[in-house]
């Protein structure tokens, strides 16, 4: 019978768009990528009310799009929202893939076919740290947050994290990143950073004064600008409510997770250097990764199978 590699994957946004598209092109599954896409692109404009709801309620539409009895098709889920009323929101729960046809994976004409599942997490680093699966998808900043040292030089690629994971803390390894880059960004106002200045993290070494972050990305932010940077640095943080880049505005200089620095610039912001890449990153707990697993992994990573990957009869 063929193997199952369960794979813990996000629930929703950017992050599993990215986990899509690379399944996409690997497995061959761009229809199957494109329904998940969209069926979640849909419920997350009526959450956010960019959408007026249609007369079904959101049970009914869960039923509509949950097909229980295949499970190469999706299945949805439930969960509260954090927005004003906590609405309920439908999120995506699982689907299998089979992998006969893949890149790489070689076939017994007589054995079932190999397959992964995608299996949503809120969280699925998490999983991974206690051993819940093998191989994961999930957002670097998680890894920084949680696991990486704190050290006085700057980590500024994802190819640096694992060297910075002590391995009596987490058995977790970063693999590769989905390059689906957005960067934590270095921000100051004009009457904080003379002209001609370069805003790096040279100029925050001699700088003393208040940094605005968000208070979830303090480890981060240590992380990746080294703790010696930080000595003359008080962390300032926005008030409930208060836009970031506004608070950044108001303290002078901040970090802050950008795409475009539109928003940044309608606030008389200055962009400075690109600190650290929050990417979507494929996952391994090292010490459950098998032979069929190890395969997998290669088939995700965009890399070439030296081996089969082992189907039992």
């Amino acid at each position: 019978m063929g193997e199952t590699i369960p794979i813990a994957v996000p629930r929703k946004g950017r992050p599993l768009e990215s986990v899509l598209d690379r399944l996409a092109s690997r497995l061959g599954v761009p229809a199957l990528a494109d329904e998940i896409t969209s069926t979640l692109r849909h419920e997350k404009a009526l959450t956010k009310g960019s959408l007026d709801p249609d007369e079904e309620n959101v049970y009914h539409r869960l039923a509509e799009y949950s097909t229980v009895d295949d499970p190469t098709a999706p299945e949805y889920t439930l969960v509260r929202d954090t927005r004003a009323g906590k609405p309920r929101r439908i999120v995506f729960d699982s689907v299998t893939i089979p992998l006969d046809g893949a890149d790489g994976i070689a076939r017994d004409s007589a054995s079932d076919e190999a397959s992964i599942q995608l299996v949503g997490r809120e969280e699925p680093f998490r999983a991974l740290r206690t051993h819940e699966f093998a191989l994961g998808f999930d957002s670097a900043d998680l890894v920084l947050e949680e696991v990486v040292d704190l050290r006085p030089d700057p980590l500024g690629r994802i190819a640096d994290i694992n060297a910075r994971i002590d391995p009596a803390e987490s058995d977790v390894r970063v693999v590769t990143g989905l390059g689906d880059t957005v960067y934590h960004t270095l921000m100051g106002s004009p009457e904080t950073v003379p002209a001609a200045t370069a805003l790096d993290r040279e100029y925050l070494a001699d700088y003393e004064g208040p940094l605005c972050i968000e208070p979830r990305y303090e480890r981060l932010v240590r992380a990746v600008l080294g703790t010696s940077v930080l000595e003359d640095i008080e962390f300032h943080y926005p008030n409930e409510g208060r836009e970031e880049e506004a608070a950044i505005a108001d303290t002078g200089l901040g970090v802050y997770l950008t795409v475009t620095g539109s928003t940044a610039r309608e606030h008389g912001l200055l962009l400075g250097e690109q600190l650290f890449p929050s990417e979507t990153v494929l996952l391994e707990s090292t010490p459950e990764v098998s032979d069929e697993v190890a395969a997998v992994r290669s088939l995700l990573n965009g890399g070439d199978l030296e081996t089969e990957l082992a189907v039992e009869q």
